[in-house]
C-alpha cells in the first residue's frame, strides 16, 4: 500500500472536553477528516488511530475504519509519532503515512492529493504543510520591519506525509523534507473553543461553499 492516511484521535483532550466529537458545521469534529480522506484520490486507505470507545463509535457511523492502540500508547505522554511507529510494525506493506489531524477540519480530499503529487514530484521522505511565520518576540527588535525578515517556516498540522524508514525509526521527519506553504485560511487549527468559533466561520466561507 502506497498511501495510508492516518486519523490521530486521542479521547483525553485537556483544551476542550471530546474536542474530536464536538460539533462544527452540524458535524463531529473528526467527521471532516474521515470526509477528506475518503474524497481524496490519492490515499490507499485511511483509519482512525484511538483509544476512545466513543470516538471509536462515532468514525464508524461514518464507516471509517478504527484501529484501538494499545494501552501503552493511550496515555497522554504518548506521541503521534510513537502511534504511527506502532501501526508501521504492524502494517509491513505501507510505504508513506499521511498523517491527517482532526483538528484540521478544513482540509480537502483535492488539498490531500496536491500534497501527495508534491511529495512524488520532488522525491521527498517527508512533506508538511504550514505557512511562513516572521514573528519576534517583543523586546528583541527595535521595531523592525516584518518583511525585512527571512521567518521560518511553521508547520500549521494540517498534513504530514512521512515515509515508513524514518517512522520506524520514530523520527517525525527525514532529510529531505518539502515545506508546503498553503492558502492561509488551512493553517488554522482548534486548540480550545475559541477556534471553534472561528474555524466554523472560515468552514461556512471556504468549505461548505463550495458543496
Amino acid at each position: 500500500m502506497k498511501y495510508l492516511g492516518v486519523i490521530p484521535a486521542r479521547g483525553g483532550s485537556k483544551g476542550v472536553h471530546k474536542k474530536n466529537i464536538k460539533n462544527i458545521c452540524g458535524k463531529p469534529l473528526i467527521y471532516w477528516s474521515i470526509k477528506a480522506a475518503s474524497d481524496s484520490q490519492a490515499i490507499s486507505d485511511f483509519l482512525i488511530s484511538t483509544e476512545d470507545q466513543e470516538i471509536a463509535k462515532v468514525a464508524q457511523s461514518f464507516e471509517a475504519s478504527v484501529d484501538i492502540r494499545p494501552q501503552h500508547l493511550s496515555r497522554d505522554q504518548a506521541t503521534t509519532i510513537s502511534v504511527i511507529q506502532d501501526l508501521a510494525k504492524r502494517l509491513p506493506d505501507v510505504e508513506n503515512f499521511i498523517v491527517l489531524q482532526p483538528t484540521s477540519p478544513l482540509r480537502t480530499g483535492a488539498l490531500i492529493d496536491q500534497c501527495i503529487n508534491q511529495f512524488e514530484k520532488g522525491s521527498y521522505n517527508t512533506l508538511a504543510t504550514g505557512f511562513y511565520c516572521k514573528c519576534q518576540e517583543y523586546g528583541s527588535h527595535n521595531n523592525d520591519r516584518r518583511q525585512d525578515h527571512k521567518g521560518f517556516f511553521y508547520d500549521d498540522g494540517n498534513i504530514y506525509i512521512l515515509n515508513k524508514k524514518h517512522v520506524l525509526n520514530e523520527l517525525w521527519f527525514g532529510e529531505k523534507i518539502r515545506k508546503f506553504a498553503i492558502d492561509k485560511q488551512y493553517n488554522f487549527e482548534i486548540d480550545d473553543t475559541v477556534d471553534f468559533v472561528v474555524l466554523e466561520a472560515l468552514m461556512n466561507k471556504y468549505l461548505l461553499k463550495e458543496e
